[in-house]
């Protein structure tokens, strides 16, 4: 049983969210404004936070950077905002994935428990080390060359899953599936951002790359650098 918090301002949505989730099994609680949201978020953690945007009093993207402040909590954005900015900026925030409105109850169940099947599983693995680079699935940390590398939930999965694979071609259908649960397709310029901002901060480009390699119409290979 997981332990969810639900955002929401809509009196009717969040009763109907409420009673769906607890039939599904979970233990649940709401808040009807951004706040409230992030006090109960500090206050008592949650296993996993539902997350609207469209809040009364603080816009629910600025929610997320505020809690991405205090804590590593699961996020799922659940929104009516379905445009591909808005996807990419909150989970660019930290999002672990994102909903949109109108959505069925069985669908959010399970996003919630892909999510914490996701975060949950390298509970018992070993770090990856690829070259200079150690990915702890455990710890959910990275260094790189001794030093550790800051990254977002989303980051670290996306490049946990890479290194996982270290030497194999992954494609871009497989990362929308496996990193952002969305198996029937999804946009590609949202790995490339990921990737893009992943590169920055192992300190390299795509013209120049060390780590992350991209194969033309395929998809991205995680390798060591070649000895110089």
């Amino acid at each position: 049983m997981a332990h969810l918090l639900v955002v929401e301002d809509d009196p009717q949505l969040r009763e109907a969210l409420l009673r769906a989730l607890r039939d599904k099994g979970h233990a649940v609680v709401t808040a009807p404004t951004g706040m409230a949201g992030l006090d109960a978020a500090v206050t008592h953690p949650p296993d996993l936070v539902v997350l609207d945007l469209g809040l009364p009093d603080v816009d629910g993207a600025q929610v997320l950077r505020m809690l991405r402040a205090v804590s590593d909590v699961p996020v799922i954005v659940a929104t009516a905002r379905d445009e591909e900015p808005e996807m990419v900026a909150a989970l660019g925030d930290g999002a672990d994935d994102y909903i949109v409105k109108p959505f069925g109850a069985a669908q959010l169940d399970a996003r919630v428990k892909a999510v914490l099947r996701r975060l949950g599983a390298g509970a018992a693995e070993e770090p990856l080390r690829v070259g200079g680079l150690t990915v702890d699935p455990a710890a959910r940390e990275v260094t790189l060359d001794g030093a550790a590398v800051d990254l977002t939930p989303r980051e670290f999965d996306l490049l946990a899953h890479l290194a996982r694979r270290a030497g194999r071609v992954v494609s871009r259908r497989e990362l929308l599936a496996e990193v952002w649960h969305q198996p029937l397709g999804g946009a590609d310029k949202t790995v490339d951002v990921h990737l893009s901002w992943l590169r920055r901060k192992l300190g390299e480009t795509a013209q120049a790359p060390r780590y992350l390699h991209t194969v033309r119409t395929v998809g991205v290979k995680l390798a060591a650098p070649e000895p110089s």
